[in-house]
């Protein structure tokens, strides 16, 4: 390429999708190469909000926001931010690029990086002759099962809406695990128009795999090569962990209680229940509460993320006499440095929601699982963690559909018993490690990556 790299990130306008770039950004700025991440407004204010410089002295990431076209309560409404992401961001990312491109002051952007749930974004880099990567922050499973979307409602395996016909197993190949019915990428039963949208974005997904030169992918190739070969132009660069480089980049985009570090360095080694739901997972009060009186049952130590909006509508505190009884033992924050945490020696297991960039973070400091999966693509993950990889354990739920204190207590025992577990736990953080080292192949895609955009080198 004639001109030096210049690199335009983008990611889809959530948590889950920020993180993961965020950190593949900082990665490639350490070859030398000029960033320009863009944001909307609102992620852009979360981002600064959580503690973050807008760009640190020196850096080669430069952040820049695009307005989503939302107002006031509608920011909040997954539906309302997806529409306005096909309908208002397209044009403003146009014209980022042509002014960059036309600009003296500025080196134009020689590539887009894409969140693979922003197919225009890949449209409109390849309408203008620029390359792209699509970047895909979801493990393979998914990525493979969006391909046979079309073919499952023609075949009417699933309805328009994403809802099983039958119960059969939809398997793609002897080699991966079947997909139970409605434990799909989109499926969210509790609230339909979500399963819509997400069954949406999956055939968006599927076109939009075709567009770039390359397809990155926050995963390890030796644990579901399989997956991985249903996908063309895939290279996996997993796991994507802050720990492997400098510099501040977590991406986080809320702000992080950094008190619980050192209330972790005051705990046995191996004892610490770590407890995380992700960043959009809701309980209600009955629920809360049995997961407060579960932890509280287990007699061990915990640390609990209790995010401001945990709990839905009906949250009315916590158990009476809860604080009071596990004061010292337990340490509750609104969030927590996640990788931190899980490499931290005292953490015995994690009580994961098991949405991808957990389950890779886990997976990376060789963490055992309790696994309680939500919606979409957490069910597949929770059934890799279990049935394939056999790092962790499912909670199951009674026939309220509650995860009861009783079972939280059980699940806990059994799973710090099992030394099977521990030991795959451990086996899958070194496959992981040596996949990141020198001649590993996630260290070898991602050069190969940096080298196309440095040297034009396929």
């Amino acid at each position: 390429m004639g001109s030096r790299p210049h690199l335009l990130l983008i990611p889809y306008p959530a948590q889950g999708h920020v993180a993961p770039l965020l950190k593949l950004a900082a990665q490639i700025s350490e070859h030398g190469i000029k960033i320009t991440f863009v944001n909307t407004e609102l992620i852009e204010a979360k981002i600064l909000a959580s503690g973050r410089e807008k760009a640190d002295e020196g850096s080669l990431i430069r952040f820049v926001s695009v307005p989503d076209g939302l107002e006031g309560d509608d920011r909040n409404n997954p539906i309302e931010m997806n529409e306005s992401v096909f309908r208002v961001m397209p044009g403003h990312l146009k014209e980022l690029i042509e002014k960059r491109n036309q600009s003296d002051d500025c080196e134009p952007i020689t590539c887009v990086v894409a969140d693979i749930c922003l197919g225009w974004a890949l449209e409109i880099a390849h309408q203008m002759g620029i390359p792209g990567a699509a970047f895909v922050p979801f493990g393979p499973p998914s990525l493979a099962i969006s391909f046979q979307v079309k073919k499952l409602i023609d075949s009417g395996i699933i309805d328009a809406n994403g809802n099983s016909m039958n119960d059969k197993l939809i398997i793609l190949s002897e080699e991966t695990l079947p997909w139970k019915n409605n434990e799909y990428p989109w499926s969210c039963s509790a609230k339909p128009e979500i399963q819509k949208m997400l069954l949406e974005l999956s055939t968006v997904v599927a076109q939009a795999v075709r567009i770039p030169n390359w397809v990155l992918s926050n995963s390890i190739y030796e644990l579901d090569l399989s997956n991985c070969d249903f996908v063309p132009k895939i290279l996996t660069i997993g796991p994507l962990l802050a720990s492997n480089h400098s510099g501040n980049s977590a991406g986080s985009l809320i702000l992080e209680d950094s008190s619980c570090l050192n209330w972790l360095d005051e705990q046995t080694t191996g004892s610490v229940i770590y407890v995380a739901l992700g960043s959009t997972t809701t309980l209600n009060q009955q629920q809360f509460d049995e997961l407060a009186l579960g932890l509280e049952s287990s007699g061990l130590p915990f640390l609990w993320v209790v995010r401001w909006n945990l709990v839905d509508e009906s949250f009315t505190g916590f158990p009476d006499g809860f604080k009071e009884r596990i004061a010292g033992r337990g340490k509750i924050v609104e969030w927590a440095a996640q990788e931190k945490v899980l490499a931290h020696s005292s953490v015995a297991c994690f009580l994961s929601h098991c949405g991808w960039n957990s389950t890779m973070e886990g997976i990376g400091m060789g963490v055992p699982f309790l696994c309680w999966p939500f919606f979409a693509d957490q069910y597949q993950n929770r059934n890799y963690i279990c049935q394939a990889w056999k790092i962790g354990l499912d909670l199951t739920l009674d026939e309220n559909k509650i995860v009861t204190r009783h079972e939280i207590q059980r699940k806990v025992e059994k799973l710090l018993s099992d030394e099977a577990i521990k030991a795959n736990a451990l086996k899958l953080k070194e496959i992981a490690g040596r996949s990141l080292a020198e001649g590993g192949s996630s260290c070898k895609n991602f050069r190969r990556f940096v080298d196309a955009i440095k040297y034009g080198k396929s």
